[in-house]
């Protein structure tokens, strides 16, 4: 099955790709959203589900997202029709990491999209080219809850260095010249539910549709990542989100 089939099939009962409950994500955009902002950028928006919320949440602002895979922009773009906020969307089909633009944004996020620029801090220099002067990053990224074991780096297909603990991760984005302002680590319930949600949703697909080519590749996938989860890196891998300012 194509990756990013799987992915929409796996995030259909929890949008949000990312270990983040609902109230976390409306409590995180609040944080980041000042009164006079007005311009936000999703840099790898995926399915397009924190800009959704963002305009749905606050009718004046406009947003921007970038993605270099178009079912996840179609899907970003159906959301936004759904939720009538498509009017003040606009998206970007291209490589996050290399997209540029000829203004400023109050609002830059980026959360579980690390990969796409080489880790967090090249992230978060992406971020600050696109940035207003007094503006927000939201950026979410793994650390390390605990020593990874081989179990847990087999699991992700990681190395001991992917990652850091979560005081050495905020150490480093401090040193990067950032001030974080608020931070949100996911709780073991909100990953619990995360990965109950993927493996399950992806699981009730296959089942659902059996006579589908893909559905076997699916109902394996599935299984696999929760047999990864549960007896690799559950407990191990950890989330943080920050809502970040540029540092005086």
């Amino acid at each position: 099955m194509d990756r990013q089939r799987r992915s929409h099939l796996a995030h259909a009962d929890h949008p949000i790709a990312a270990p983040i409950a609902d109230e976390s994500v409306a409590r995180l955009l609040d944080r980041a959203v000042a009164d006079e902002a007005d311009r936000a950028l999703d840099l790898g928006c995926g399915g397009g589900e924190w800009l959704r919320r963002l305009l749905v949440r606050y009718p004046w602002m406009r947003a921007e997202g970038v993605d270099i895979h178009t079912a996840a922009l179609e899907q970003a773009r159906e959301g936004a029709e759904e939720s009538e906020v498509a009017d003040r969307l606009v998206l970007h089909e291209m490589d996050a990491a290399v997209f540029a633009s000829a203004h400023r944004f109050d609002v830059v996020l980026s959360v579980g999209a690390a990969h796409a620029f080489g880790g967090l801090l090249p992230t978060l220099a992406a971020a600050r080219e696109l940035l207003a002067p007094d503006g927000h990053v939201l950026v979410g990224d793994g650390f390390w809850e605990r020593e990874p074991d081989a179990a847990a780096l087999s699991a992700l297909g990681a190395t001991w260095d992917d990652y850091a603990d979560l005081a050495t991760t905020v150490d480093r984005v401090v040193a990067d010249g950032w001030t974080p302002v608020y931070g949100h680590v996911s709780t073991a319930g909100e990953w619990d539910d995360y990965e109950w949600s993927w493996t399950g949703s992806l699981s009730r697909w296959a089942l659902d549709h059996r006579e589908e080519p893909d559905a076997l590749d699916a109902y394996k996938a599935a299984a696999e990542h929760r047999s990864q989860w549960l007896s690799g890196y559950r407990g191990t891998l950890g989330f943080v989100t920050l809502v970040l300012r540029r540092s005086p």
